[in-house]
């Protein structure tokens, strides 16, 4: 029996740990989940970051689905994706056997 192999499945998978291997988006991940619910502003504020650099990593984490966003009015309110991190989880353990 042939295998096939998903590129596009393989990329989401790339991208989705690249975006988790990064000692600053960990941070800001670590942040996310201690606050439950926290804007752009409370993060950079409390890593001590320029807002731009936050902005910048939360994108990455945004669009591999790391974390969620709800606006209400001027404000973007972060979330983890605890979904997506179970699922990041399972695939690397998958790896791992």
């Amino acid at each position: 029996m042939k295998h096939q192999i998903d590129l596009t499945q393989v990329k989401k998978a790339q991208m989705a740990l690249r975006a988790l291997n990064h000692k600053l988006r960990q941070q800001i991940l670590t942040t996310i989940e201690k606050a439950d619910v926290i804007t752009v502003t409370a993060i950079y504020v409390k890593l001590r970051i320029e807002q731009s650099v936050a902005s910048q990593h939360l994108a990455i984490l945004r669009k591999a689905r790391i974390v969620n966003t709800t606006r209400k009015g001027k404000c973007i309110y972060y979330t983890v994706n605890f979904e997506r991190i179970a699922q990041i989880e399972k695939y690397v353990s998958e790896l791992n056997k």
